[in-house]
């Protein structure tokens, strides 16, 4: 089951208000804060549809990159225990932790059905 949406590339997260009886999402990976939202799937649909069709448009008429920009590092925590057991799995690789880290991040991008079922 998928409780996404997908336009052109782009990823539209999906919620449900029961106090306001809507469907509502934001546009993902972007450098604005785009919503969006419907009474039916079909609106909440179409209302992606156009948000990120809409929000392409205007970045493209005042000469905006309208993705998010990635540096390509970001923290991860974990506990004592599993960075140690990396560590030692990466030193009997012989590689370094980094190396070990951006393989299981290729490994999983790569494999994402079978790995986050």
């Amino acid at each position: 089951m998928k409780n996404y949406l997908e336009h052109k590339g782009y990823i539209g997260t999906v919620e449900f208000s029961a106090d306001d009886k809507v469907f509502f999402g934001k546009i993902q990976g972007i450098n604005d804060l785009i919503l969006f939202e419907g009474e039916s799937v079909s609106e909440l649909e179409n209302s992606f549809i156009e948000a990120v069709s809409d929000y392409l448009e205007t970045c493209k008429e005042i000469g905006k990159e309208p993705n998010k920009t990635f540096k390509g590092s970001f923290n991860v925590r974990v506990n004592k225990s599993v960075h140690q057991k990396l560590f030692m799995l990466a030193a009997k690789k012989g590689i370094n932790l980094n190396q070990l880290v951006n393989k299981s991040l290729n490994f999983t991008v790569d494999n994402e059905e079978i790995v986050l079922k």
